[in-house]
């Protein structure tokens, strides 16, 4: 009987549940491969039904009204508010999470490394709106001047998904800090350019929510559930405050631990323990579930410990992310309509022009430039396993810009005629900065 148990199946051995989770991460290659599929498929979807004989349809569902209610009190939002501003904050999370486990101990570890997504992000912000001023300097389009310095990060990591394992890890890594550091720029633009005021109560309620944050975390809270309040509390002062609130996803992520709580015993060891006190006494009772519960539990809570929180947040949510949160993000946000698009007036025609060539020419450009001289001047080195081809693959994905400027877009062009053009302008720069991309990317890895 006692090797019988000691044989079976269902009692995972240490160096199982070790491997289970310090390959949790490895992983993630593997989901976003396919994710990156989806993400586009979603895409493409929302852009034919936006476009066919039922794309009433398409603005009437997402409009479709979400009330939550508790008595006297309800809370009310569209399906679109509830992705793009909800769920939309757990996928910053996940990114957010990601940046922090870089900046502790991977490629943005050091401050030569951390500065260069930085000063490229700048890059990538400044020649593409000098760009679009070029072509629309005392016209009614100059409104839009912001609406090409920002980066979709859903949507740029999804394509680099396309290629596969052959793009180094740094590029991802690179990709992503910048794409961070560009939105928080589009956002504080927004903020200072295209917004009247800002509800400072708002910000109190923002700030009592990190200081709760940071209070979990002295008091050695590491139960994910018990930060859902605070998170919220963020994110629900952000958005008083007038700013995305999904920056909240981006401040908790980059909040999180890099290291396990202390404890007087290695999680591993604790494997080791409570295994071998969990095969006595299976060979003394049998498979009685009451004599095995408490080393089972013990055997759970140590494997999770194996991961820092940093690390666990990224294994939890990616999946969910990658498979829910953006694919619902694309199909609620690329259904842009093509009707009454025009570019038959100078003005209309221009915001066209300027938005396309800023994208697609620049921000690989400033993201280069920027690059090229922050490394020959020593004040910065480009992060392991990245060529200049590899910094060249981040600037036309970061052309990527989509959601956030189709966003700053509805700012600063309250004309409906300008308005569609630069939705379209915006559509087509991001889809030829994806194919470029892609192609540059085959060619080069």
């Amino acid at each position: 009987m006692p090797d019988k148990n000691l044989a079976s199946p269902s009692i995972p051995r240490p160096q199982e549940l070790t491997v289970r989770a310090l390959t949790a991460i490895e992983r993630f290659t593997h989901i976003e491969a396919v994710s990156g599929v989806v993400l586009l498929l979603a895409a493409l979807v929302a852009l034919i039904w936006a476009n066919s004989p039922i794309a009433g349809s398409y603005e009437h569902f997402w409009n479709t009204q979400l009330t939550l209610g508790l008595g006297e009190f309800k809370v009310a939002c569209s399906l679109h508010f509830l992705v793009n501003d909800g769920l939309m904050a757990v996928f910053f999370l996940v990114v957010g999470a990601e940046i922090r486990q870089e900046i502790h101990d991977g490629a943005l570890a050091n401050f030569k490394l951390a500065t260069l997504p930085l000063g490229a992000a700048l890059g990538g912000v400044l020649v593409p709106a000098i760009i679009y001023t070029l072509f629309n300097h005392g016209t009614e389009g100059s409104a839009g001047w912001a609406v090409p310095t920002a980066t979709d990060i859903a949507f740029a990591v999804g394509v680099l998904a396309l290629l596969g394992k052959s793009i180094p890890g740094g590029i991802r890594v690179l990709l992503l800090a910048l794409a961070i550091i560009d939105d928080i720029v589009a956002i504080l633009i927004i903020a200072v350019f295209y917004t009247s005021s800002l509800d400072y109560i708002g910000l109190v309620v923002a700030l009592s929510g990190l200081v709760l944050v940071l209070a979990f975390q002295r008091m050695g809270i590491s139960k994910a559930y018990a930060y859902i309040l605070p998170g919220a509390i963020v994110w629900f002062g952000l958005l008083k405050t007038g700013v995305h609130p999904t920056l909240a996803g981006v401040i908790l992520g980059l909040m999180t631990p890099t290291s396990s709580k202390p404890t007087t015993e290695r999680p591993l060891d604790t494997i080791g323990r409570t295994f071998h006190e969990l095969m006595d006494r299976l060979a003394q009772t049998g498979n009685s579930p009451q004599a095995v519960a408490a080393p089972l539990k013990q055997l759970r809570q140590a494997e999770r410990e194996i991961l820092p929180p940093v690390q666990r947040v990224q294994a939890g949510l990616h999946s969910w992310v990658a498979f829910g949160v953006m694919p619902l993000f694309a199909l609620a946000n690329a259904g842009v309509s093509l009707e009454g698009s025009s570019l038959e007036d100078a003005v209309s025609l221009n915001v066209f022009i300027g938005v396309v060539l800023a994208l697609v020419l620049g921000k690989p450009l400033g993201i280069v430039l920027a690059s090229v001289t922050l490394v020959k001047l020593k004040i910065c080195e480009l992060p392991e396993g990245v060529t200049w081809a590899g910094v060249g693959l981040v600037g036309l994905l970061a052309g990527i810009g989509f959601t956030m400027s189709i966003f700053i877009a509805s700012l600063a062009f309250p004309d409906p005629a300008l308005l569609s053009t630069a939705k379209l302008s915006v559509l087509a720069a991001s889809g030829l900065a994806a194919l470029i991309g892609l192609i540059w990317g085959k060619l080069r890895y």
